[in-house]
């Protein structure tokens, strides 16, 4: 499939479904975006959720490209509707078919969709500006001067960050439902508590890597990568 975003081809992901059923999404890593074909969103499992996480945060892109085209539906090239959403008490968009062909996503909005982004508090902005310029929005990708603002004035989006306290419950939702567990180590919930340690460090400067990751791919960027480096860990 051609991303509607930048006309590149996009790569397909092979994953499962609650019902251990596949499902096969597609996705552009130069846009940072998915392409789920109707409901493939809502359907994913747990350990699917959890393999994107980690797929997404090993291919964090150096820079992310942009179209500067209106992104028409890949089946039957209509454009595509901003559409805005609510899951839970999360707000979210993405770009839909008006022929209910399918839904392009941003990774940022996939996790706002599946409860995994929190905004930064007042005390983690003010300790990132002691550290920072600028960052690029998580979400589209422009830069934002920290000393203005803390959300993007491209998108809107604020200065948010990946929740590690979800991350951690998505694996035991795993292990409750008793799906397999294929590669996921038993001690990671424990290294998911050391995570968050880090993350909050970040912030006062004691985390230099996470910093520099925070300035190119953005604060949920940056968590990403922390997050699939945890996963790659065995004791």
């Amino acid at each position: 499939m051609v991303c509607p975003g930048c006309s590149e081809s996009m790569e397909r992901e092979k994953l499962e479904d609650h019902g251990h059923r596949p499902v096969v999404i597609d996705v552009c890593f130069g846009c940072q975006v998915f392409w789920f074909d109707e409901r493939e969103s809502i359907r994913l499992s747990a350990g699917s959720t959890l393999t994107l996480f980690r797929t997404i945060g090993e291919r964090q892109p150096a820079r992310r490209r942009t179209g500067g085209v209106t992104p028409a539906c890949p089946r039957c090239g209509v454009d595509l509707v901003l559409t805005h959403d609510r899951q839970r008490d999360t707000r979210f968009e993405y770009l839909r078919c008006p022929n209910d062909h399918g839904r392009l996503t941003t990774f940022f909005n996939f996790l706002r969709e599946k409860n995994f982004i929190k905004p930064l508090s007042a005390k983690q902005i003010e300790e990132l500006r002691q550290h920072l310029q600028s960052v690029n929005c998580s979400n589209c990708g422009a830069p934002v001067d920290l000393a203005k603002g803390e959300a993007c004035r491209h998108c809107g989006s604020p200065l948010s960050m990946l929740d590690v306290e979800q991350a951690a419950t998505l694996i035991q939702h795993l292990r409750d439902a008793e799906q397999k567990p294929d590669g996921v180590d038993p001690n990671l919930p424990l290294r998911l508590a050391e995570a968050r340690r880090e993350s909050d460090a970040a912030f006062g400067g004691a985390e230099g890597t996470w910093l520099r990751d925070a300035s190119r791919s953005g604060l949920v960027g940056a968590g990403l990568i922390s997050f699939a480096r945890w996963l790659s860990r065995r004791p």
